[in-house]
Parts: structure tokens; C-alpha cells; sequence
């Protein structure tokens, strides 16, 4: 068997958000890659990130000696190494657009974090939602709506790049938590939401055994 190029460090992936954002890139992308699961919050975890990863968090992406940590810079990186697939727009002035909301989802959006963690195994209608988070989702909707708008395709720049790999954890957080919205962005999320590689995720979300219970809000069954 072919050993992949790519290794690819994910914590739980019914919580890891962020290990979720590599990983349905490259599935997108048809980057082949080995996957190298880490459950997070062990008593063994930290030690074992920390060898591939120098933050002690995931992800982590290996090519061959060289590590790269964080979702947006292993994005970068494998952007630079497969300029063919166009993980960015072509077009400078709309690259210049998914580069900027991906960087404002990178930095930004802590009360949905807070609030509303990713969570594939259960639903929580209703819970969540403060001023703060509704604020943050009615920008998300709006930066989904305005790309929407633009794009020749079903993906924010028309094609699926960077920046819906962003997203892609709000898309579940909304259906988590039966988020109500706006009928450009349901479709949006819906045409995310059938994504077999998504879907694929999902399914191994489901079968994970881990509870952590600061992913799971006290007052939910």
C-alpha cells in the first residue's frame, strides 16, 4: 500500500472544530492524507500532541519532517504545495474577500464558540443564544448571503475553497442547536450539511465514546 505524503493530527471529532477544518479540505481537495486521531483532554493527550505538535493542540499536519500547526496555516501551506487545485479563488479581488472572512472566522466569533460548542452527537434547540451570539450569527449570515450573491456555484466563491472549510463547523453548530436562518443561508448550510465527506465525519463523530463535559451544556439531557 502507497503510504500518503500527509499525516494528519485531529482530536475528537465530535467536538474538535478546528480538526475538522484540514480534514474536510483535503477530503474536498482529494489531498490524500493518513489520519491520526488524538483524543483530546486525556491524561495522556497533551504529552502525545506535543510530539508532532509544538502548541500541545491540534491540528497538526506532517509532511514529512516539517509540522505544520493551526487550521489557517495548514490551509496556507497546502495551497502553496497544490496551487493546481485552487483551494483559493483565482480571481485576486474575491481571494482577497475568502481570505478576509476566513481570517475574521479565525479570530473572531468567541461568544458562538462559548456558547454554542460543536457537538455532532446530540441537539440542543434553542440553548446557546445570548445578544452577543445572535449578533455573531446574524454577521455570519450576512458574510454567507453577500459571497452567496456573488458566486457561480453552491460554495461562498462559487467552488469549494478555504474559506467554506472555514465554516464548515458553524454550519453544524447551527444544526446543533436549531439555529433559525435566513432562507439564503439555510441554503447554504444545507448544501454543506450533504457533503458525503461531512457526512462521513459525522458518522465517526457518532461513534466516538468520549464525553466531555465542557463541550456539553449542564441544563441538556
Amino acid at each position: 500500500m502507497t503510504m500518503s505524503r500527509y499525516v494528519l493530527i485531529v482530536g475528537n471529532k465530535n467536538y474538535s472544530s478546528w480538526s475538522l477544518r484540514p480534514w474536510i479540505l483535503m477530503k474536498q481537495a482529494g489531498i490524500a492524507f493518513e489520519e491520526r486521531r488524538i483524543p483530546l483532554y486525556g491524561e495522556t493527550s497533551k504529552a502525545q500532541i506535543l510530539q508532532v505538535s509544538p502548541s500541545g493542540k491540534v491540528p497538526a499536519l506532517l509532511d514529512g519532517n516539517l509540522a505544520i500547526w493551526d487550521s489557517l496555516a495548514i490551509a496556507e501551506y497546502l495551497n502553496e504545495q497544490h496551487p493546481e487545485l485552487g483551494l483559493w479563488p483565482a480571481d485576486s479581488t474575491a481571494r482577497a474577500h475568502a481570505r478576509s472572512i476566513s481570517a475574521e472566522m479565525h479570530s473572531g466569533f468567541a461568544a458562538l464558540r462559548s456558547n454554542m460548542s460543536m457537538n455532532c452527537r446530540k441537539s440542543f434547540p434553542g440553548m446557546g443564544h445570548t445578544p452577543a451570539v445572535d449578533a455573531e450569527i446574524d454577521r455570519i449570515q450576512q458574510i454567507w448571503s453577500d459571497c452567496r450573491q456573488r458566486a457561480d456555484g453552491p460554495f461562498l466563491f462559487g467552488r469549494f475553497s478555504i474559506a467554506d472549510a472555514m465554516y464548515v463547523p458553524v454550519v453544524l453548530r447551527f444544526k446543533t442547536y436549531a439555529v433559525q436562518l435566513s432562507p439564503s443561508a439555510r441554503k447554504y448550510a444545507d448544501t454543506i450539511l450533504e457533503l458525503p465527506a461531512l457526512q462521513d465525519w459525522i458518522a465517526a463523530a457518532i461513534l466516538e465514546t468520549e464525553v466531555l463535559a465542557q463541550f456539553e451544556p449542564a441544563a441538556a439531557p
